[in-house]
């Protein structure tokens, strides 16, 4: 049988699969036509981008300012403060928000009645479905200072309200909580998935063996699912920069940017409200090459601790 060249093979497999690579199609066309032809623009990093001052001077003959608006963004007082609440508040939704997942994912695992675990699971995933505008309008409405249920509670019991959209002692707290809710049912699906492909009959071992479920859930549903919980904590700390754009921008204002002030909004309001574009690329540039440096150092962190047997 004649073996086919490496182009032969894949126009085969091409025409063979055709069903397939149309299923991958859209995605496809979708991550080239907004992911990748869009990184063109990171040009303008290097650049006096003004976009309204014709074709020549944008494009033909631009005006380079090499790393001009970097170390202007590095010595601006914002950027500590930036890059503080970023990693905080991102931080914290990884630390609460990852490991709430897997729990959420153990414990409707080990539910038994069928109806009442459809309905835990719908319940929970709920709120993925619904947009920041109406979780954040919740928010607000639940919280309002003189009319939220919230402060109506603290009154009746003799408290004086609190203005928590407007106290920096709850503003992180209150959009790590708002995260979880909205992301936690969501999260546990993949995990769910993953324990369904367990062998049954390690979990009537251990009963044999006289292990109770929290034991089982400790020593088989865990290691069981522990590959799919290496890759998305390798997944999840890469996008630690991500800190809730669109949560933030609904819910802050100038009296929390102190402790609510990310990266993204600094960006949003640099470039286009201020029309600072340039600027704004360059610290989209830092941002996401931050983060491609935590997606690798953690890669590396994980598969060291697997060849050493600690993960």
């Amino acid at each position: 049988m004649m073996k086919r060249s490496g182009n032969g093979t894949f126009f085969y497999n091409l025409r063979k699969y055709k069903h397939l690579y149309l299923l991958i199609l859209p995605g496809f066309v979708y991550f080239i036509v907004f992911h990748y032809i869009p990184m063109f623009g990171v040009v303008i990093s290097f650049q006096n981008f003004q976009p309204f001052s014709g074709l020549q001077k944008m494009i033909f003959q631009p005006e380079w300012v090499g790393l001009k608006h970097f170390q202007t963004f590095f010595n601006s007082f914002y950027f500590n403060r930036l890059l503080t609440n970023t990693l905080l508040i991102s931080g914290y939704k990884l630390l609460f928000g990852f490991p709430a997942a897997i729990v959420l994912a153990l414990m409707i695992n080990e539910v038994t009645h069928n109806g009442f675990k459809r309905m835990v699971q719908t319940i929970s995933y709920l709120p993925h479905f619904l947009s920041w505008v109406i979780i954040t309008g919740m928010l607000v409405t639940m919280l309002a200072q003189t009319t939220g249920p919230i402060n109506t509670i603290i009154t009746a019991f003799g408290g004086t309200p609190v203005a928590f959209l407007g106290e920096t002692g709850y503003f992180r707290s209150i959009l790590v909580a708002s995260d979880m809710w909205a992301k936690v049912g969501w999260g546990s699906i993949l995990y769910l998935a993953a324990l369904s492909g367990i062998n049954p009959a390690l979990y009537e071992s251990a009963r044999m063996d006289g292990a109770n479920r929290l034991q089982q859930a400790i020593h088989i549903s865990l290691p069981g699912i522990s590959n799919i919980i290496t890759i998305t904590l390798v997944l999840s700390v890469g996008d630690i920069l991500n800190a809730g754009f669109e949560q933030v921008v609904l819910l802050y204002s100038p009296v929390v940017y102190s402790v609510g002030d990310i990266i993204d909004t600094y960006v949003y309001r640099e470039g286009l409200l201020n029309s600072n574009f340039s600027y704004a690329a360059a610290i989209g540039m830092f941002k996401n090459v931050v983060g491609l440096l935590f997606l690798l150092v953690t890669n590396y962190a994980v598969k060291r601790m697997g060849k050493e047997g600690i993960w």
